[in-house]
Protein backbone atom coordinates (compact mmCIF):
# COMPACT_ATOMS: atom_id res chain seq x y z
CA UNK A 1 0.00 0.00 0.00
CA UNK A 2 1.24 3.11 -0.93
CA UNK A 3 0.62 6.68 1.39
CA UNK A 4 0.41 10.32 -0.39
CA UNK A 5 0.38 13.47 1.73
CA UNK A 6 -0.54 16.41 -0.28
CA UNK A 7 -2.89 14.17 -2.57
CA UNK A 8 -5.02 17.48 -2.94
CA UNK A 9 -2.22 19.74 -4.21
CA UNK A 10 -0.95 19.99 -7.84
CA UNK A 11 1.93 17.89 -7.76
CA UNK A 12 -0.06 15.14 -5.06
CA UNK A 13 -3.03 15.08 -7.39
CA UNK A 14 -1.10 14.05 -10.78
CA UNK A 15 0.97 11.41 -8.62
CA UNK A 16 -2.66 9.93 -7.32
CA UNK A 17 -3.51 10.05 -10.86
CA UNK A 18 -0.61 8.30 -12.07
CA UNK A 19 0.04 5.70 -9.35
CA UNK A 20 -4.06 4.65 -9.53
CA UNK A 21 -3.43 4.53 -13.44
CA UNK A 22 -0.77 1.92 -13.06
CA UNK A 23 -3.06 -0.27 -10.71
CA UNK A 24 -1.30 0.94 -7.58
CA UNK A 25 -3.26 0.55 -4.25
CA UNK A 26 -2.96 4.06 -2.54
CA UNK A 27 -4.43 5.79 0.44
CA UNK A 28 -4.49 9.59 0.36
CA UNK A 29 -4.88 12.18 3.54
CA UNK A 30 -7.16 14.43 2.56
CA UNK A 31 -8.31 17.83 5.06
CA UNK A 32 -11.75 18.62 3.44
CA UNK A 33 -14.30 17.08 1.66
CA UNK A 34 -14.32 20.78 -0.67
CA UNK A 35 -10.98 19.68 -1.58
CA UNK A 36 -11.59 16.76 -3.30
CA UNK A 37 -13.50 17.98 -5.59
CA UNK A 38 -10.14 19.56 -7.62
CA UNK A 39 -8.61 16.51 -7.27
CA UNK A 40 -11.85 14.87 -9.57
CA UNK A 41 -11.50 17.79 -11.81
CA UNK A 42 -7.80 16.98 -12.41
CA UNK A 43 -8.24 13.63 -13.07
CA UNK A 44 -10.82 14.73 -16.02
CA UNK A 45 -7.94 16.06 -17.94
CA UNK A 46 -6.74 12.85 -18.44
CA UNK A 47 -9.07 10.42 -18.05
CA UNK A 48 -12.53 9.69 -19.54
CA UNK A 49 -13.93 7.84 -16.55
CA UNK A 50 -12.77 10.12 -13.99
CA UNK A 51 -14.82 8.78 -10.83
CA UNK A 52 -13.62 5.18 -11.56
CA UNK A 53 -10.00 6.00 -10.85
CA UNK A 54 -10.90 7.97 -8.42
CA UNK A 55 -12.75 5.66 -6.35
CA UNK A 56 -9.67 3.47 -6.35
CA UNK A 57 -7.82 5.45 -3.63
CA UNK A 58 -8.54 4.84 0.10
CA UNK A 59 -9.28 8.50 1.29
CA UNK A 60 -8.30 8.63 4.97
CA UNK A 61 -9.53 12.45 6.76
CA UNK A 62 -6.53 13.95 8.43
CA UNK A 63 -3.68 16.24 9.27
CA UNK A 64 0.03 15.76 9.50
CA UNK A 65 0.67 17.86 12.14
CA UNK A 66 -2.96 15.65 13.84
CA UNK A 67 -0.28 12.16 15.18
CA UNK A 68 -3.13 10.50 16.35
CA UNK A 69 -4.73 10.43 12.86
CA UNK A 70 -1.47 9.30 10.97
CA UNK A 71 -0.72 6.67 13.52
CA UNK A 72 -3.78 4.41 12.19
CA UNK A 73 -3.10 5.71 8.27
CA UNK A 74 -0.01 4.43 8.15
CA UNK A 75 -1.14 0.47 8.63
CA UNK A 76 -0.13 -1.69 6.10
CA UNK A 77 1.57 0.93 4.50
CA UNK A 78 5.40 0.27 2.97
CA UNK A 79 5.80 3.42 0.03
CA UNK A 80 5.29 7.01 1.22
CA UNK A 81 5.44 10.27 -0.87
CA UNK A 82 5.13 13.28 1.44
CA UNK A 83 4.27 16.18 -0.74
CA UNK A 84 1.75 17.56 1.91
CA UNK A 85 3.46 21.65 2.47
CA UNK A 86 1.90 25.36 3.69
CA UNK A 87 3.24 27.38 0.99
CA UNK A 88 3.39 31.41 1.76
CA UNK A 89 6.57 33.74 1.62
CA UNK A 90 4.98 35.84 4.16
CA UNK A 91 7.58 36.13 7.21
CA UNK A 92 4.20 36.49 9.74
CA UNK A 93 3.31 32.74 8.57
CA UNK A 94 6.12 31.55 10.28
CA UNK A 95 4.94 29.44 12.92
CA UNK A 96 2.57 28.27 10.87
CA UNK A 97 4.52 27.18 8.03
CA UNK A 98 7.25 25.26 10.50
CA UNK A 99 4.10 23.40 12.24
CA UNK A 100 3.13 22.19 8.95
CA UNK A 101 6.41 22.09 6.99
CA UNK A 102 8.84 20.90 9.80
CA UNK A 103 6.36 19.53 12.58
CA UNK A 104 4.55 17.92 9.72
CA UNK A 105 7.69 16.21 7.96
CA UNK A 106 9.23 14.85 11.66
CA UNK A 107 5.63 12.67 12.05
CA UNK A 108 5.48 11.44 9.08
CA UNK A 109 9.32 10.72 9.36
CA UNK A 110 8.46 8.79 12.34
CA UNK A 111 6.15 7.20 11.65
CA UNK A 112 7.85 5.71 8.66
CA UNK A 113 10.97 4.53 11.20
CA UNK A 114 8.29 3.34 13.42
CA UNK A 115 6.09 0.88 10.81
CA UNK A 116 9.25 0.06 8.67
CA UNK A 117 8.41 1.86 5.70
CA UNK A 118 10.41 0.30 2.82
CA UNK A 119 10.91 3.80 1.31
CA UNK A 120 9.88 7.45 1.95
CA UNK A 121 10.09 9.78 -1.17
CA UNK A 122 10.04 14.07 -0.01
CA UNK A 123 8.71 16.82 -2.37
CA UNK A 124 11.34 19.68 -1.22
CA UNK A 125 11.75 22.46 -3.28
CA UNK A 126 14.62 24.25 -5.13
CA UNK A 127 13.75 27.15 -3.03
CA UNK A 128 15.85 24.74 0.18
CA UNK A 129 18.47 24.82 -2.35
CA UNK A 130 21.64 27.23 -1.56
CA UNK A 131 22.35 29.81 -3.79
CA UNK A 132 24.95 29.54 -6.56
CA UNK A 133 27.70 32.01 -6.86
CA UNK A 134 26.70 35.56 -9.24
CA UNK A 135 25.94 34.18 -12.46
CA UNK A 136 26.65 30.42 -11.88
CA UNK A 137 24.92 26.90 -12.08
CA UNK A 138 23.19 25.61 -8.97
CA UNK A 139 23.18 22.35 -8.10
CA UNK A 140 22.31 19.55 -4.99
CA UNK A 141 26.28 20.32 -3.64
CA UNK A 142 25.44 24.06 -3.21
CA UNK A 143 26.08 25.53 0.52
CA UNK A 144 23.58 26.42 2.28
CA UNK A 145 22.90 29.95 4.14
CA UNK A 146 20.01 31.87 5.67
CA UNK A 147 20.97 34.55 4.43
CA UNK A 148 17.83 36.06 1.96
CA UNK A 149 15.93 32.78 2.06
CA UNK A 150 12.52 33.44 2.23
CA UNK A 151 10.77 31.59 5.40
CA UNK A 152 9.46 29.49 2.86
CA UNK A 153 12.56 27.91 1.72
CA UNK A 154 14.01 28.01 5.15
CA UNK A 155 11.55 25.72 6.11
CA UNK A 156 11.69 23.38 3.59
CA UNK A 157 15.19 23.13 4.59
CA UNK A 158 14.44 22.08 8.28
CA UNK A 159 12.11 19.29 6.70
CA UNK A 160 15.06 18.09 4.58
CA UNK A 161 17.10 17.92 8.06
CA UNK A 162 14.36 15.72 9.34
CA UNK A 163 14.35 13.60 6.30
CA UNK A 164 18.10 13.35 6.74
CA UNK A 165 17.56 12.66 10.43
CA UNK A 166 15.23 9.54 9.32
CA UNK A 167 17.59 8.04 7.05
CA UNK A 168 20.19 8.05 10.09
CA UNK A 169 17.54 5.82 11.78
CA UNK A 170 17.50 3.21 9.09
CA UNK A 171 14.75 5.13 6.62
CA UNK A 172 15.70 4.51 3.19
CA UNK A 173 14.27 8.16 1.48
CA UNK A 174 14.96 10.38 -1.35
CA UNK A 175 14.39 14.07 -1.98
CA UNK A 176 13.22 15.94 -5.04
CA UNK A 177 13.62 19.86 -5.01
CA UNK A 178 11.37 20.79 -7.74
CA UNK A 179 11.33 24.24 -9.82
CA UNK A 180 7.71 26.39 -10.30
CA UNK A 181 6.07 23.52 -11.62
CA UNK A 182 4.02 23.79 -13.99
CA UNK A 183 0.58 22.17 -14.59
CA UNK A 184 -3.47 22.62 -15.18
CA UNK A 185 -5.84 23.03 -12.16
CA UNK A 186 -4.83 25.32 -9.70
CA UNK A 187 -4.85 28.68 -11.08
CA UNK A 188 -5.35 31.08 -8.37
CA UNK A 189 -2.14 29.72 -6.37
CA UNK A 190 1.41 28.77 -7.77
CA UNK A 191 2.42 28.92 -10.99
CA UNK A 192 -1.50 28.70 -12.08
CA UNK A 193 -1.25 32.93 -11.27
CA UNK A 194 1.30 33.03 -14.48
CA UNK A 195 -1.76 31.68 -16.87
CA UNK A 196 -4.02 33.78 -14.86
CA UNK A 197 -2.11 37.29 -15.66
CA UNK A 198 -1.08 36.40 -18.93
CA UNK A 199 -5.01 35.97 -20.06
CA UNK A 200 -5.35 39.63 -18.83
CA UNK A 201 -3.16 41.14 -21.17
CA UNK A 202 -0.96 42.38 -18.70
CA UNK A 203 1.94 45.16 -20.05
CA UNK A 204 4.33 44.34 -17.23
CA UNK A 205 6.26 41.46 -16.26
CA UNK A 206 8.78 41.21 -12.97
CA UNK A 207 12.42 41.01 -13.81
CA UNK A 208 14.83 37.72 -13.24
CA UNK A 209 13.86 34.26 -13.71
CA UNK A 210 14.10 30.40 -12.06
CA UNK A 211 13.98 27.04 -13.21
CA UNK A 212 10.44 25.45 -14.54
CA UNK A 213 9.37 21.62 -14.64
CA UNK A 214 6.25 20.37 -15.81
CA UNK A 215 4.01 18.44 -13.33
CA UNK A 216 4.36 14.95 -15.44
CA UNK A 217 8.10 15.58 -15.21
CA UNK A 218 7.87 15.62 -10.93
CA UNK A 219 5.39 12.93 -10.83
CA UNK A 220 8.08 10.82 -12.86
CA UNK A 221 10.53 11.83 -11.22
CA UNK A 222 9.44 10.53 -8.01
CA UNK A 223 8.11 7.17 -9.11
CA UNK A 224 11.34 6.14 -11.08
CA UNK A 225 13.47 7.05 -7.96
CA UNK A 226 10.83 5.26 -5.67
CA UNK A 227 10.87 2.15 -7.89
CA UNK A 228 14.89 2.38 -8.12
CA UNK A 229 17.36 1.36 -5.77
CA UNK A 230 18.95 4.64 -4.62
CA UNK A 231 18.37 6.05 -1.50
CA UNK A 232 19.85 8.92 0.46
CA UNK A 233 20.11 11.42 -2.20
CA UNK A 234 18.25 14.90 -3.38
CA UNK A 235 17.57 15.37 -6.95
CA UNK A 236 16.82 19.09 -8.67
CA UNK A 237 14.23 18.88 -10.69
CA UNK A 238 14.06 21.73 -13.63
CA UNK A 239 13.99 21.32 -17.11
CA UNK A 240 14.04 24.72 -18.08
CA UNK A 241 15.81 27.74 -16.85
CA UNK A 242 13.99 30.80 -18.63
CA UNK A 243 13.54 34.35 -17.15
CA UNK A 244 10.19 35.45 -16.25
CA UNK A 245 9.62 37.47 -20.14
CA UNK A 246 10.37 34.15 -21.75
CA UNK A 247 7.79 32.27 -19.33
CA UNK A 248 5.11 34.74 -20.68
CA UNK A 249 6.28 34.57 -24.35
CA UNK A 250 5.87 30.96 -24.22
CA UNK A 251 1.98 31.23 -22.55
CA UNK A 252 0.38 34.60 -23.93
CA UNK A 253 -0.05 33.77 -27.51
CA UNK A 254 -1.45 30.17 -26.91
CA UNK A 255 -4.06 32.28 -25.04
CA UNK A 256 -4.67 34.12 -27.61
CA UNK A 257 -3.41 37.95 -25.92
CA UNK A 258 -0.06 39.90 -26.25
CA UNK A 259 2.89 39.04 -24.03
CA UNK A 260 3.81 41.31 -21.09
CA UNK A 261 6.44 43.52 -22.50
CA UNK A 262 7.38 46.11 -20.17
CA UNK A 263 9.94 45.38 -17.27
CA UNK A 264 9.45 46.24 -13.77
CA UNK A 265 12.13 48.37 -12.33
CA UNK A 266 14.19 47.54 -9.57
CA UNK A 267 13.53 50.56 -7.50
CA UNK A 268 9.65 49.98 -7.91
CA UNK A 269 10.45 46.40 -6.40
CA UNK A 270 12.41 48.03 -3.83
CA UNK A 271 9.17 50.92 -2.89
CA UNK A 272 6.85 48.25 -3.24
CA UNK A 273 8.15 45.66 -0.19
CA UNK A 274 8.33 48.57 1.89
CA UNK A 275 4.90 50.01 1.30
CA UNK A 276 3.33 46.20 0.92
CA UNK A 277 5.05 45.64 4.64
CA UNK A 278 3.64 48.75 6.04
CA UNK A 279 0.42 47.57 4.68
CA UNK A 280 0.50 44.78 6.29
CA UNK A 281 1.52 45.91 9.73
CA UNK A 282 -1.38 48.73 9.75
CA UNK A 283 -4.20 46.52 7.79
CA UNK A 284 -3.61 42.80 9.41
CA UNK A 285 -3.25 41.26 5.58
CA UNK A 286 -0.95 38.98 4.38
CA UNK A 287 2.30 40.58 2.48
CA UNK A 288 2.23 40.29 -1.30
CA UNK A 289 6.12 40.66 -1.53
CA UNK A 290 8.42 39.96 1.13
CA UNK A 291 11.53 41.56 1.36
CA UNK A 292 13.28 37.81 0.62
CA UNK A 293 10.89 37.35 -2.49
CA UNK A 294 12.16 40.98 -3.89
CA UNK A 295 15.77 40.30 -3.57
CA UNK A 296 15.25 37.11 -5.33
CA UNK A 297 13.90 38.75 -8.65
CA UNK A 298 16.75 40.95 -9.21
CA UNK A 299 18.52 38.12 -11.09
CA UNK A 300 17.89 34.96 -12.68
CA UNK A 301 18.92 31.60 -10.93
CA UNK A 302 20.63 28.55 -13.26
CA UNK A 303 19.97 25.23 -11.79
CA UNK A 304 21.08 22.09 -13.25
CA UNK A 305 19.32 18.55 -13.16
CA UNK A 306 22.44 16.30 -14.59
CA UNK A 307 22.22 14.75 -11.06
CA UNK A 308 18.85 13.30 -11.74
CA UNK A 309 19.85 12.33 -15.55
CA UNK A 310 22.44 10.61 -14.65
CA UNK A 311 21.25 8.30 -11.56
CA UNK A 312 18.18 6.85 -13.23
CA UNK A 313 18.85 8.32 -16.87
CA UNK A 314 16.05 10.48 -16.66
CA UNK A 315 14.65 12.58 -19.46
CA UNK A 316 12.56 15.55 -19.17
CA UNK A 317 9.18 16.36 -21.67
CA UNK A 318 9.07 18.96 -23.83
CA UNK A 319 8.03 22.37 -21.12
CA UNK A 320 6.50 23.84 -24.10
CA UNK A 321 4.19 20.77 -24.59
CA UNK A 322 2.80 20.97 -21.48
CA UNK A 323 2.67 24.81 -21.48
CA UNK A 324 0.54 24.42 -24.27
CA UNK A 325 -1.38 21.37 -22.61
CA UNK A 326 -2.48 24.00 -19.40
CA UNK A 327 -3.02 26.58 -21.92
CA UNK A 328 -5.79 24.60 -23.45
CA UNK A 329 -7.09 23.71 -20.35
CA UNK A 330 -7.46 27.06 -18.87
CA UNK A 331 -9.39 28.18 -22.12
CA UNK A 332 -11.81 25.37 -21.51
CA UNK A 333 -12.47 26.46 -18.12
CA UNK A 334 -12.99 30.14 -18.82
Amino acid sequence: MILVTGGTGLVGSHLLYRLVDQGKKVKALYRTQNSLKKVLEIFGYYSENPQTLFDRILWVEGDIVDLVTLEGVFDGVDQVYHSAAFISFDPKHYRSLVKTNVEGTANIVNLCVKHKVKKLCYVSSIAAIGSAAKDGITTEDNDWSDLNVSVYGLTKHQAELEVWRGTQEGLPAVIVNPGVVIGPGFWRTGSGTFFTYAAKGKKTYIPGGTGFVSVNDVVSGMISLMESTVEKERFILVSENWSYQQLFQKIAPKLGVEPPSKKVPFWVLEIFWRWDWLRSKLSGKRRRLAKAMAKSLYHQQHYSSEKIKNAINFKFEDLDRAISFCCEKFKNRR
